[in-house]
Protein backbone atom coordinates (compact mmCIF):
# COMPACT_ATOMS: atom_id res chain seq x y z
CA UNK A 1 0.00 0.00 0.00
CA UNK A 2 1.60 3.47 -1.11
CA UNK A 3 0.16 6.77 -0.43
CA UNK A 4 1.82 9.70 -2.06
CA UNK A 5 1.12 13.58 -1.07
CA UNK A 6 1.72 16.58 -3.68
CA UNK A 7 0.68 20.08 -4.35
CA UNK A 8 2.31 21.80 -1.21
CA UNK A 9 4.58 25.23 -1.50
CA UNK A 10 4.63 28.51 -0.62
CA UNK A 11 1.58 30.39 -0.12
CA UNK A 12 0.57 33.98 0.95
CA UNK A 13 -1.70 34.07 4.11
CA UNK A 14 -4.95 34.37 2.83
CA UNK A 15 -4.26 32.48 -0.16
CA UNK A 16 -5.35 28.63 -1.19
CA UNK A 17 -3.88 25.22 -1.73
CA UNK A 18 -5.45 22.10 -2.87
CA UNK A 19 -2.70 18.98 -1.83
CA UNK A 20 -3.47 15.95 -3.46
CA UNK A 21 -2.64 12.32 -1.95
CA UNK A 22 -3.05 9.50 -4.20
CA UNK A 23 -3.12 5.86 -3.70
CA UNK A 24 -1.88 2.76 -4.90
CA UNK A 25 -5.19 1.26 -4.30
CA UNK A 26 -9.14 1.99 -4.39
CA UNK A 27 -9.88 4.96 -2.06
CA UNK A 28 -12.67 2.57 -0.85
CA UNK A 29 -10.59 0.12 0.85
CA UNK A 30 -9.48 2.30 3.76
CA UNK A 31 -11.85 2.39 6.19
CA UNK A 32 -11.00 6.05 7.13
CA UNK A 33 -8.58 8.46 5.69
CA UNK A 34 -7.25 11.58 6.91
CA UNK A 35 -4.76 14.75 6.72
CA UNK A 36 -2.16 15.69 9.51
CA UNK A 37 0.45 18.32 9.95
CA UNK A 38 3.85 18.04 11.83
CA UNK A 39 5.51 21.36 12.63
CA UNK A 40 9.27 20.91 14.19
CA UNK A 41 9.48 20.51 17.72
CA UNK A 42 5.49 20.15 18.19
CA UNK A 43 3.36 16.67 18.05
CA UNK A 44 1.73 15.88 14.57
CA UNK A 45 -1.85 17.34 14.41
CA UNK A 46 -5.31 15.81 13.03
CA UNK A 47 -6.24 18.28 10.50
CA UNK A 48 -9.10 16.36 8.65
CA UNK A 49 -10.58 12.88 8.32
CA UNK A 50 -12.62 11.42 5.76
CA UNK A 51 -14.72 8.50 6.24
CA UNK A 52 -16.27 4.85 4.44
CA UNK A 53 -19.66 6.56 4.26
CA UNK A 54 -18.10 9.69 3.13
CA UNK A 55 -18.38 11.70 6.17
CA UNK A 56 -15.86 14.38 7.10
CA UNK A 57 -14.70 16.01 10.04
CA UNK A 58 -12.16 18.78 11.00
CA UNK A 59 -10.14 19.81 13.24
CA UNK A 60 -10.97 23.04 14.94
CA UNK A 61 -8.41 25.44 13.42
CA UNK A 62 -9.25 24.87 10.46
CA UNK A 63 -13.06 24.28 10.64
CA UNK A 64 -15.31 26.44 7.73
CA UNK A 65 -11.71 26.60 6.00
CA UNK A 66 -10.32 23.26 4.92
CA UNK A 67 -12.54 20.67 2.58
CA UNK A 68 -11.33 17.62 2.49
CA UNK A 69 -12.56 15.33 -0.17
CA UNK A 70 -11.77 11.96 -2.13
CA UNK A 71 -12.21 11.29 -6.14
CA UNK A 72 -12.45 7.59 -6.14
CA UNK A 73 -12.24 6.89 -10.10
CA UNK A 74 -8.55 8.42 -9.48
CA UNK A 75 -7.63 6.99 -6.30
CA UNK A 76 -7.50 10.14 -4.66
CA UNK A 77 -7.63 12.10 -1.34
CA UNK A 78 -7.33 15.82 -1.26
CA UNK A 79 -7.31 18.46 1.11
CA UNK A 80 -8.89 21.79 -0.55
CA UNK A 81 -7.16 25.04 2.17
CA UNK A 82 -8.78 28.31 1.55
CA UNK A 83 -7.68 31.85 3.14
CA UNK A 84 -4.73 30.10 4.68
CA UNK A 85 -2.69 31.44 7.76
CA UNK A 86 1.43 31.63 8.78
CA UNK A 87 -0.07 28.63 11.74
CA UNK A 88 -1.31 26.25 8.92
CA UNK A 89 2.79 26.04 7.68
CA UNK A 90 3.76 22.42 8.10
CA UNK A 91 4.54 19.23 6.64
CA UNK A 92 0.92 17.62 5.75
CA UNK A 93 0.66 13.61 5.62
CA UNK A 94 -2.10 12.14 4.60
CA UNK A 95 -3.32 8.48 6.68
CA UNK A 96 -5.30 5.81 5.53
CA UNK A 97 -6.43 2.96 7.79
CA UNK A 98 -6.57 -0.68 6.03
CA UNK A 99 -6.06 -4.18 6.76
CA UNK A 100 -5.45 -3.28 10.56
CA UNK A 101 -3.05 -0.80 10.28
CA UNK A 102 -2.06 2.83 9.23
CA UNK A 103 -0.55 3.70 6.56
CA UNK A 104 1.76 7.00 5.62
CA UNK A 105 2.79 9.21 2.99
CA UNK A 106 5.92 10.68 2.71
CA UNK A 107 4.58 14.42 3.04
CA UNK A 108 4.55 17.37 1.44
CA UNK A 109 6.08 20.90 2.90
CA UNK A 110 3.08 24.13 3.03
CA UNK A 111 4.77 27.23 4.15
CA UNK A 112 2.17 30.30 4.14
CA UNK A 113 4.22 33.64 4.23
CA UNK A 114 2.92 36.78 5.64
Amino acid sequence: VQLMESGGGLVQAGGSLRLSCVTSQSIFSFTAMGWYRQVPGKEREWVAGIYSNGATKYGDSVQGRFTISRDNAKNTLYLRMNDVKPEDSGVYSCKGYYWGRDWWGQGTQVTVST
